[in-house]
């Protein structure tokens, strides 16, 4: 492969100039396809659950699909960089839809399970090949609105999705959300796989490795790790939590050292600490977020919607700082510093006002904190896949998705456990923030490393 996009020719126009326009819409509807299924099935979870008799699993329905997401982004990276990044996403895309069609006609929990863990197969092959064909087909000039247009690919999802799941399950049962995927999936594989290339020359092959290195079973170990890790968090009494997670940890970060750029656990500057500032940004944003409906709820008393407007605003201004990041794409290193440091203001209003009121105050807050994660996360984003090869931009791509599934289990897991065995008590809700709050400190540090070597 050469370091210039191959697969269609360069244009002075934009994205949605007639040279890019078909390949750009179908990327956007593929990661609104993932948003809406994400978000919306969230919703209805709880439904279903109690439908399939399945409130005693509960936490392996969104569980199974991050966790199998690991597998699919792993694989699907390594394999765009052999062979180009059509059969990898073709894979996912079709994955995907059978992971609807197994979820949708489930009959028992067990059976939506292996629906969920397909899907979230599909949904790591599709989410890695995103940003994979933004590094491949388009030029460095574009890719920053590109990436902007990923996450406005979120916004319409986070705001209606969950109402349309709800309709749809209240008007006809929730196994239509999974069905009606399916049309919209054919819509978004027809837009952006024709013209889809091998790479020249076959593409870069590996050497040889032996089985247990190899990305399918690293991803695989990486999987078990983390499960077990998040499992042992859940118990009670260190005879059982100590022995487990420390198994997890250790079989987890050994799979990780194989999943990912050299450099990534020492934090080595240039595309590693991209890897790096990627967990940190979704480790902070992801991790905080999802305790805030749940914590002024709780804390605050104030119903769901109003809990929920905190989530609508954090998407909203996401998009937001993602343009003016774009329209000003300059000084990139700059700019993911100023995103954590705008996070991080974010962070402290949002929790002094779920902690001591008034709600309204930790939305404000949230509306902050989505400003600096659009500016940090667009920019930390495009610097990374800027600085590496054509030949690894697949595997590149699979460790910034990876990072930001990990990021976002770990700390959901870590603040679950701590709410499980605390209760909703402001002392929980508290060392949450402190937490998310410590590692956007810990991103204002690592921004700089995310600059080129020299």
């Amino acid at each position: 492969m050469t370091t210039t996009p191959q697969t269609l020719p360069t244009s002075p126009d934009g994205v949605l100039s007639p040279a890019y326009r078909a390949r750009t819409l179908g990327i956007v509807l593929t990661v609104s396809l993932v948003a809406f299924e994400s978000l919306g099935v969230a919703t209805i979870l709880p439904d279903i659950a109690r439908d399939l008799d399945g409130l005693g699993s509960y936490g392996w329905g969104l569980a199974a699909m991050m966790l199998a997401n690991i597998v699919g982004t792993v694989v699907a990276g390594h394999s765009a960089d052999r062979r180009g990044p059509r059969g990898p996403l073709a894979v996912g895309l079709v994955v995907f839809a059978l992971g609807c069609v197994l979820a949708g006609s489930a009959p028992t929990w067990p059976l939506f399970l292996v629906g969920r863990f397909a899907q979230g197969l599909g949904v790591g092959a599709v989410m890695a090949m995103a940003y994979t064909l933004i590094g491949l087909v388009y030029p460095e000039r574009l890719r920053a609105r590109m990436f902007a247009l990923l996450s406005s690919a979120w916004t319409v999802p986070s705001l209606i999705g969950p109402v349309v799941a709800a309709a749809v399950t209240a008007a006809v049962g929730w196994r239509w959300t999974f069905l009606l995927m399916l049309p919209l999936t054919a819509v978004a594989a027809l837009l952006t796989l024709p013209g889809l290339t091998a790479p020249a020359g076959g593409g870069s092959e590996p050497p040889a490795l032996p089985w247990w290195r190899r990305p399918l079973a690293s991803s695989l170990a990486l999987t078990v790790g983390t499960g077990v890790l998040l499992a042992a968090l859940q118990l009670d009494g260190p005879a059982l939590v100590v022995p487990l997670a420390v198994v997890g940890f250790a079989l987890g970060v050994v799979a990780l050292r194989a999943v990912t750029p050299a450099g990534t656990l020492t934090v080595r500057r240039g595309v590693a600490a991209g890897v790096v500032v990627r967990f940190l940004l979704c480790a902070v944003y992801f991790g905080t977020e999802a305790f805030l409906p749940l914590g002024l709820t709780e804390l605050q008393h104030v119903n769901a919607l109003e809990a929920g407007l905190g989530l609508s605003a954090g998407a909203l201004t996401w998009v937001a700082g993602s343009a003016i990041q774009a329209r000003w794409d300059r000084d990139r290193v700059s700019a993911v510093a100023l995103g954590f440091g705008v996070l991080l203001v974010g962070v402290a209003v949002l929790a002094y006002g779920v902690l001591a009121g008034p709600g309204l105050l930790a939305v404000l807050g949230w509306a902050v904190g989505g400003v600096g994660m659009g500016i940090a996360f667009n920019a930390a984003t495009t610097e990374t896949l800027g600085q590496a090869p054509a030949q690894q931009q697949g595997a590149v791509s699979a460790a910034l998705q990876l990072a930001q599934t990990l990021a976002t289990a770990m700390i959901s897991g870590l603040g679950g456990a701590l709410v499980g065995h605390q209760g909703s008590q402001p002392s929980a809700f508290l060392t949450i923030f402190v937490v998310t709050g410590a590692l956007s400190v810990a991103g204002l540090l690592t921004a700089r490393r995310v600059g080129a070597p020299s």
